[in-house]
């Protein structure tokens, strides 16, 4: 299990090779990263500035992670998602789930997806040509996290 925020940028192929490498049992990897938009609407975004607050983050990913890992079967998972200001076309969030067959490593990428967009601390700030606007939560990314819900 791989669990950071961090301001710096991240490399796809050396996090990925870092996450698989010696482990033979994985069959399968589904990997989503997030980059940061250059339109908000209607409204051309110059940078984005995520806000966390440090260690309740990383312990609310954490037990993200142990959620999929209680409902998949999985080898590793990584979540590395970034703060501090970035610019239109950053990588802001990568996301990886590991398994030995396909099927529960993308339910499982998709599910952490979910649950860190609607359940993990980020506040985001977005600066456009009419100033800056926090942004509020999507009813999509509820309605997303809301299928993954035992019931």
């Amino acid at each position: 299990m791989v669990v950071r925020v961090q301001e710096e940028d991240f490399d796809i192929g050396t996090e990925l090779s870092s996450l698989t490498t010696g482990k033979h049992g994985i069959g399968g990897v589904c990997l989503f990263v997030g980059l940061v938009r250059e339109m908000a609407g209607d409204e051309t975004i110059s940078s984005m500035t995520l806000e966390h607050y440090p260690g309740m983050t990383e312990k609310e990913l954490i037990r993200i992670e142990d959620e999929a890992r209680s409902r998949w079967n999985l080898e590793e998972t990584l979540i590395i998602h970034r703060c501090g200001k970035l610019a239109p076309g950053d990588q802001i969030v990568m996301v990886a789930a590991c398994s030995a067959h396909r099927g529960n490593a993308f339910e499982a990428a998709r599910f952490l997806m979910d649950f860190l967009k609607t359940k993990a601390p980020f506040w985001k700030l977005e600066d456009t040509g009419k100033g800056s606007q926090w942004v509020d939560a999507r009813d999509s990314d509820d309605t997303a996290a809301a299928r993954w819900e035992k019931g």
